[in-house]
């Protein structure tokens, strides 16, 4: 029989104590028995050390280290470099894994070999009661798998969660691993996938169960905020390449079209720019003069940065760019 590949599973620990043994007991009863775990703790106050400790001394698979610095890119470069594994996950501390997650995603890699991503479907969990927004995030995230539009809703957001995936070890390499220093850290990753030309397999079963808490990062830390994400979402425009050359059209003149103005002017990328409103064309606004939506009829190569606020708004541009024979992903962009 073959040796299967051993899997490297990445966890940073702040302050974890009262989920993490829930969650090392959910790895500890994997299906799949050929993984290490690399858990780091980055500076935690509370006893999240001492229960890593414990469950190291029982299980050889489960090795802890100190975080020198603070935070967790600096926590995932020092797991990262202490793995052994062909194939690479991340988990976090305060979740838990289905028991035959490992299993699947793995059987994804082997089956597909180098060059993709695998991940599946998501649900969040919680013992506070959920906010209606975490839930409509995990719906839209396994609409991703149903859909195979991981690609198409990339700029929109994160469109792999970053407990939910597993790598080839070479292809994390080709997408420079934990090397960036760029915040939010997850989503950055998720781009320099596809950057580097990975594509994505997902397969239609939960592969991660996400506690929902009022002490998760995602709900405290700046550096996951909205205007995190725009600055982000602007760093990779020229960095993928199908979108580079493009000319690049922002439609919509709210708060978050002229917070993308404001961003695209300073990064040095000249657009046109265009809403619905009739009493805003002719103004001039960051530099630019707003246009009216006839203006998409002029433009060669356009590339459409959509950043209009409600749903139903959002839903009738789209169906509009597409009878314009417009191509998510590829000629207009969800920047919303």
């Amino acid at each position: 029989m073959d040796k299967r590949p051993l899997i490297s599973i990445l966890m940073p620990v702040y302050n974890a104590a009262p989920f993490l043994e829930a969650c090392l007991d959910s790895i500890l009863e994997q299906s799949s028995k050929d993984w290490e775990l690399i858990a780091v703790n980055d500076q935690s106050t509370d006893t999240s050390l001492e229960i890593l400790r414990k469950y190291a001394s029982k299980d050889e698979r489960i090795r802890v280290l100190d975080n020198n610095g603070k935070g967790i890119i600096l926590a995932l470069r020092l797991a990262y470099s202490n793995a052994k594994g062909q194939y690479i996950s991340r988990m976090d501390a305060d979740d838990l894994m289905p028991p035959n997650k490992l299993d699947l995603l793995s059987a994804v890699l082997k089956d597909s070999g180098p060059g993709y991503v695998s991940t599946g479907k998501v649900a969040y969990f919680s013992d506070e009661g959920m906010k209606d927004g975490y839930l409509r995030y995990a719906d839209w995230l396994n609409s991703l798998v149903d859909e195979k539009s991981h690609r198409k809703e990339l700029f929109r957001e994160c469109v792999i969660p970053s407990p939910a995936w597993m790598i080839h070890r070479d292809d994390l390499e080709k997408s420079n691993a934990f090397n960036s220093d760029i915040y939010p850290e997850d989503y950055d990753l998720v781009f320099r996938f596809f950057e580097a030309g990975l594509r994505v397999r997902a397969l239609d079963e939960l592969v991660h169960l996400w506690r929902d808490h009022s002490g998760r990062t995602s709900r405290n830390d700046e550096t996951y905020s909205q205007n995190a994400y725009f600055d982000i979402k602007v760093h990779y425009l020229d960095r993928i390449e199908d979108l580079r050359e493009r000319q690049i059209l922002l439609w919509g003149a709210g708060r978050k079209g002229k917070r993308l103005a404001k961003l695209l002017s300073e990064s040095g990328h000249s657009f046109e720019w265009t809403c619905n409103v009739e009493r805003k064309w002719g103004h001039i606004i960051h530099g630019v003069k707003m246009s009216s939506p006839e203006v998409l009829s002029t433009i060669d190569n356009v590339l459409v940065l959509v950043a209009v606020s409600g749903p139903d708004d959002q839903k009738d541009l789209e169906n509009y760019l597409q009878s314009q024979s417009l191509e998510k992903g590829i000629s207009y962009l969800m920047f919303c």
